[in-house]
């Protein structure tokens, strides 16, 4: 049974936990590809559209984020992480079920770029996305309705 979660908005005072983040889930998918970021590029990117960000909560505590831009009818998942130790409970796929039904009930395009040696990529894939493009590091992918 997965976990019950809740989304709110994040704030300034969440970016502390966004890097931390950031760093606990991504820097080891960067280093997988052969990619280093430095602290600072990290931080610029946790910060980057914090409009659109969603801190992604569960037992009373922030576990992820949900990064979403809607531009008119396409919809990009701009990040999506969530912490490692709270990672298969099946909260991904929940959050990510949300958003492809939104997406849907606007009639939007939904897509994503996720690196080529992330395990989320199945993810992805199981819930529908398909890689129509990659890049030397990146798949590119686009939820095709079934």
């Amino acid at each position: 049974m997965a976990t019950a979660w809740s989304l709110r908005p994040a704030t300034e005072a969440d970016l502390p936990f966004l890097v931390a983040l950031r760093l606990a889930t991504m820097a080891p998918q960067f280093a997988r590809q052969g990619i280093v970021l430095s602290d600072d590029e990290h931080r610029l990117r946790a910060g980057f559209r914090l409009d659109a960000a969603r801190i992604l909560e569960a037992d009373g505590r922030a576990i992820g984020l949900l990064k979403v831009l809607q531009d008119g009818a396409t919809w990009t998942v701009e990040q999506f992480q969530i912490a490692p130790e709270a990672q298969g409970r099946g909260i991904g796929a929940a959050v990510l079920g949300q958003v492809i039904e939104a997406a849907r009930e606007s009639g939007a395009l939904l897509r994503l770029s996720v690196l080529k040696r992330n395990p989320a990529a199945r993810l992805y894939a199981r819930l529908g996305f398909r890689t129509l493009a990659e890049s030397e590091h990146s798949l590119k992918m686009t939820f095709i309705d079934a």
